[in-house]
């Protein structure tokens, strides 16, 4: 699908479809009390907004956040998303990135997860905010490069001007410029505290499940690397999170074919294979019952073109 920069809306609007997975798409906003979008099937591309005045409201399935000044907030496609001018707020000014990431992002982003494909990367300390502005003024910049000659001075660009990369180099450039964001802020801002009142060894599972989805995990095995019997593990597990060991791998697993899926030409039984799944079929049901479309339609809407020159 093709999508220039010029015919999307200044301000996006309820019912407007997020641009394509394949391009990078920039622009900042400054809201007034009112602004809204809300998508119920989701956007097709990862969303990421930096809030540099004001305050936003963010909701992705069910998980929600409210984003202040120096708040990077990430949102997957696929799941259903809202977002606003938080109540009570003047407005909201931000930065806002569609695109598809880097596989390399999911690592730094992993400890900010909220839920539902929700990552909130704050607080991120005020001494980094002048440089990840500075980034994503480059990134607007960037993503105006023509196919040869310089870029636009990121200094004197229309920051609230939408800007597509429409060239490889373009779409590369804006994308370190967006990685620089992403890791600037994933490592200067506080990790989250661990989900209080939940046992380490529960802690522990999860972040095995979550490192390797793939692996050939069993309640036995699982249980065998914390040293609790399968029984009493399985217990705690489900006690202490309101779902089984292997339910919550089941989730990392599709999750993990997802991004598989976005980011690879991987066909579709080796990514069954690769996110650990021993039937293609299996994989194929569980799959439409999570995202409401088989693998292939998940890629051909989420996917965009690997080979996009």
């Amino acid at each position: 699908m093709s999508v220039s920069a010029e015919g999307l809306p200044g301000t996006a609007a309820p019912g407007d479809p997020s641009p394509p997975p394949g391009p990078v798409v920039v622009g900042r906003y400054d809201q007034p009390p009112g602004y809204g979008v809300s998508r119920p099937r989701g956007a097709r591309s990862w969303l990421f907004t930096w809030t540099t005045g004001g305050q936003g409201w963010l909701r992705q399935g069910a998980a929600e956040v409210r984003a202040g000044v120096g708040d990077l907030v990430v949102l997957a496609p696929g799941v259903r998303q809202a977002y606003t001018v938080a109540h009570g707020a003047a407005h909201w000014q931000f930065w806002w990135v569609h695109c598809r990431p880097r596989t390399t992002w999911t690592q730094w982003l992993r400890p900010y997860a909220v839920g539902d494909g929700m990552h909130a990367v704050t607080p991120v300390p005020a001494g980094l905010h002048d440089r990840v502005e500075e980034a994503f003024r480059r990134m607007s910049a960037d993503a105006r490069l023509p196919g040869t000659g310089e870029p636009p001075d990121a200094g004197t660009s229309a920051d609230d001007r939408v800007a597509m990369a429409r060239s490889t180099a373009a779409r590369e450039l804006a994308l370190c410029a967006l990685e620089e964001v992403v890791l600037l802020t994933a490592t200067g801002a506080r990790r989250p505290e661990p989900q209080p009142g939940v046992d380490p060894r529960v802690r522990r599972a999860q972040e095995l499940m979550a490192a390797d989805p793939g692996a050939p995990h069993t309640v036995r095995s699982l249980a065998e690397s914390v040293a609790l019997s399968p029984s009493r593990f399985a217990h705690l597990f489900t006690r202490q999170l309101g779902q089984s060991p292997m339910r919550a791998l089941r989730e990392a697993r599709l999750w993990h074919a997802a991004r598989l899926l976005e980011d690879t030409d991987l066909s579709v039984e080796r990514v069954a294979a690769a996110a650990g799944f021993v039937s293609p079929f299996h994989f194929s049901r569980v799959f439409r019952e999570r995202h409401g479309m088989p693998p292939g339609a998940y890629r051909a809407l989420h996917g965009g073109e690997l080979s996009e020159a």
